[in-house]
């Protein structure tokens, strides 16, 4: 599978490309999304971490905005790459509303 068909995957299963993201593929992270609303996201949800896969880091849970109200996305293993570090998902604060940024692996 090419890296094209890997990130447009990636972005219909999170339902991100019906959300008015902005799409820019990164060297570090393969796929950098971005989205911008004026709802702050709930509280993240309590789960149960699954044991330990080798060559696998879990990715944590998190909200997703689907162009009215937010969804949530259950955590999941994401396969290991040697010399990089897992950011998850995550939503900020900024002075013009609440950014989403998605997980990506960095240095």
């Amino acid at each position: 599978m090419s890296n094209t068909t890997r990130k447009l995957a990636l972005l219909a299963v999170l339902g991100i490309a019906s959300a008015g993201a902005v799409y820019a593929p990164t060297a570090a992270a393969g796929v950098s999304v971005a989205v911008g609303i004026n709802v702050a996201p709930p509280p993240p949800r309590y789960e149960v971490v699954p044991p330990p896969r080798v060559g696998y880091v879990w990715a944590p849970g998190y909200w997703r905005w689907e162009g009215h109200r937010h969804v949530w996305v259950g955590g999941y293993w994401v396969r290991a790459r040697p010399g990089y570090v897992y950011r998850p998902a995550h939503w900020r604060h900024d002075r013009d509303g609440w950014r989403f940024r998605e997980g990506y692996w960095g240095h």
